[in-house]
């Protein structure tokens, strides 16, 4: 099986996600491409997608909505997951947080199974006006890799998952069993090729 994970990152935190996303899923021997959305453009030999956006002031990062809405025809035909990186604390790991508007249009447009909200990152060193002053409260790094890990444990239907779906009233369900099949012509030691910026 091979996933692409895609991202929209503004200052590195979701291109880590991304990063630790495409790790858990070479742990399940999956093949995982991790690449910022910007750069794809085709979904051509995938078999499911992940697309990340990091989330500043209410708004879902535009390469990740634009990744969207330029493949939303392919993106309807295959499994496909959303996730967000955005709270500067610990609340992503004490529940499930919704999407924002513009993350949930996107789900509509693919028919996303689920999304879920990870932990976010404010580098106290930040440039610019209102994200230094913002940096100055709140820096700190809140990307928790076990939540990240038993998401994607869950999305791929594997034992260990936490009960959280990736949206109320989306089940969040595993991909079609291509996961079990793909197991057995899943190389052992599967190549992920990641550009993480």
């Amino acid at each position: 099986m091979r996933i692409l994970v895609v991202y929209g990152s503004k200052r590195g935190g979701t291109a880590g996600l991304a990063a630790m996303i495409g790790s858990a899923l070479e742990s399940a021997d999956v093949i995982a491409d991790v690449t910022p959305a910007s750069t794809v453009r085709s979904l051509e030999g995938y078999d499911a997608v992940i697309v990340g956006g990091a989330v500043y002031m209410h708004r879902w990062h535009k390469d990740a909505r634009r990744f969207v809405r330029r493949h939303a025809a392919e993106l309807a035909a295959l499994p496909v997951w959303l996730f967000s990186s955005g709270p500067l604390d610990d609340s992503a790991t004490r529940g499930v947080i919704e999407p924002v508007e513009q993350a949930k249009q996107a789900m509509r447009q693919c028919h996303a199974r689920g999304h879920m909200t990870f932990g976010g990152r404010l580098s106290p060193y930040v440039r610019g006006f209102a994200a230094g002053a913002m940096a100055k409260q709140m820096a700190g790094d809140w990307r928790d890799r076990t939540h990240v890990n038993r998401w994607v444990r869950e999305i791929l239907g594997q034992p260990g998952q936490s009960g959280q779906s990736g949206q109320p009233g989306q089940s969040g369900r595993p991909a079609d069993p291509p996961t079990r099949a793909a197991a057995q012509r899943a190389p052992a030691m599967p190549t992920a090729r990641a550009a993480v910026r």
